[in-house]
């Protein structure tokens, strides 16, 4: 019986890696936004910034091809991921399940850590939460599996409608409890926008962190998050399930639909949930909810069947090298991306925070990616596994696994 061990470099899907760094390169240019402080702005002071009318249209930019777009991304190849690592431990003859929760175990413990002390936005709590139930669905038939994960998806817009007509929101107490945390240590909605910019002590910034995991639980809420997550971690196992990633070269035609129908209706939709974002959705959450899930998810797929094309037009080419480079250390660099952003943007760091239009928030992002990259590609020319990957790696099968490359 072999040992059951995480997969190794030679047997990974270039496809999947690129992915995977594609996704995080569109989660920078969401995140960064939050990070610069410029989304908390009051709207008087963004407009006074001399590149309001840049940062203007850079928000519509990412209304339409980024919001929601690379979570989505990311969220699927988690569930490609799950199902890889349940089928890569049944192999080598292991308790699949008990290291999988072991796996999930640990990743909610880094997205505890992440979500206190480094940053509100963490998503990978949840991640770890939705990624235990999906072991209730391996044996499932595919029938079930996706028109569960359909179900799912559609689920918040359902809701939205519900509670509009209802005239009830879920979240009311959630914003009132922040509220309170935020009186305890003085942050109001006049400096609501300036604490972390001017915070001289990470105690300042640990204030406004215990309030911010409040704030995000009320996004997972008002956004029924779970459900959707869930959902896409459904598709993604179906995808694992029949690997495929593994023969793109036979499945040329799916990637060519895909791409067509996700981009050519997607876009055009993304732009109208644009509009509808930037006006402070006048025709109601629930239009909103259902814009989102007409335009988001097809774009999402759209992206993926397009960049399968471009893979299988040029498998060698070096952009997928690159792109695979962060990929391949995707927690380390989701997890850095936010050092990053607290050292650029915060009093405790270099300060720049509230203070830098969107167009150069955006910029900054570019260069934050093209950092990960080189970073990426240095460590792995010497170590297999990404610092926080081989962390991870080491507490699921419960063993010190050699970080350097044998030769």
């Amino acid at each position: 019986m072999q040992t059951a061990s995480p997969i190794e470099a030679s047997k990974r899907h270039i496809i999947l890696d690129a992915l995977r760094g594609f996704a995080l390169l569109g989660i920078c240019m969401a995140n960064f936004p939050e990070f610069s402080l410029y989304s908390f702005l009051p709207a008087e002071a963004a407009t006074a910034m001399p590149t309001s009318i840049w940062d203007y249209i850079t928000k519509y930019f990412l209304s339409i091809f980024i919001d929601g777009k690379f979570y989505t991304i990311f969220s699927l190849l988690f569930g490609i991921g799950f199902s890889i690592i349940i089928s890569n431990v049944t192999k080598r003859g292991g308790n699949a399940y008990v290291i999988f929760y072991r796996r999930m175990f640990v990743l909610l413990i880094i997205g505890f850590l992440h979500l206190m002390y480094i940053w509100s936005g963490d998503i990978l709590m949840l991640y770890a939460l939705m990624g235990m139930i999906l072991p209730l669905f391996i044996k499932v038939s595919d029938k079930v599996l996706l028109w569960t994960a359909g179900i799912l998806l559609f689920l918040p817009v359902i809701l939205d409608f519900a509670l509009e007509a209802m005239g009830v929101s879920l979240s009311a107490p959630i914003v009132d409890w922040q509220w309170r945390e935020c009186a305890k240590v003085g942050i109001t909605e006049d400096n609501f926008a300036y604490w972390l910019r001017d915070a001289h002590s990470y105690r300042e910034v640990f204030d406004f962190l215990i309030q911010g995991a409040i704030v995000r639980i009320q996004e997972f809420v008002d956004g029924h998050r779970w459900f959707k997550v869930l959902g896409l971690f459904m598709i993604g196992l179906y995808i694992g399930r029949h690997r495929l990633y593994a023969d793109l070269e036979n499945r040329k035609d799916m990637l060519r639909k895909v791409a067509t129908w996700g981009l050519t209706i997607g876009l055009p939709l993304s732009c109208v949930y644009a509009w509808d974002s930037m006006s402070g959705h006048p025709f109601g959450n629930g239009s909103h909810s259902l814009i989102y899930f007409l335009s988001v998810y097809l774009t999402a797929f759209g992206y993926i069947g397009a960049i399968g094309l471009l893979y299988l037009k040029n498998k060698d080419a070096v952009c997928w090298k690159i792109l695979a480079y962060p990929g391949r250390m995707a927690l380390t660099n989701y997890i850095g991306q936010s050092l990053l952003g607290m050292l650029i943007y915060y009093g405790t760091g270099f300060g720049f925070g509230a203070n830098t239009g969107l167009i150069y928030v955006e910029l900054t992002v570019l260069c934050v990616f093209t950092f990960q990259i080189c970073f990426s590609a240095l460590w792995l020319r010497y170590f297999r596994f990404g610092p926080l990957e081989w962390i991870w790696r080491c507490l699921t099968y419960l063993r010190l696994f050699p970080i350097y490359h044998t030769k």
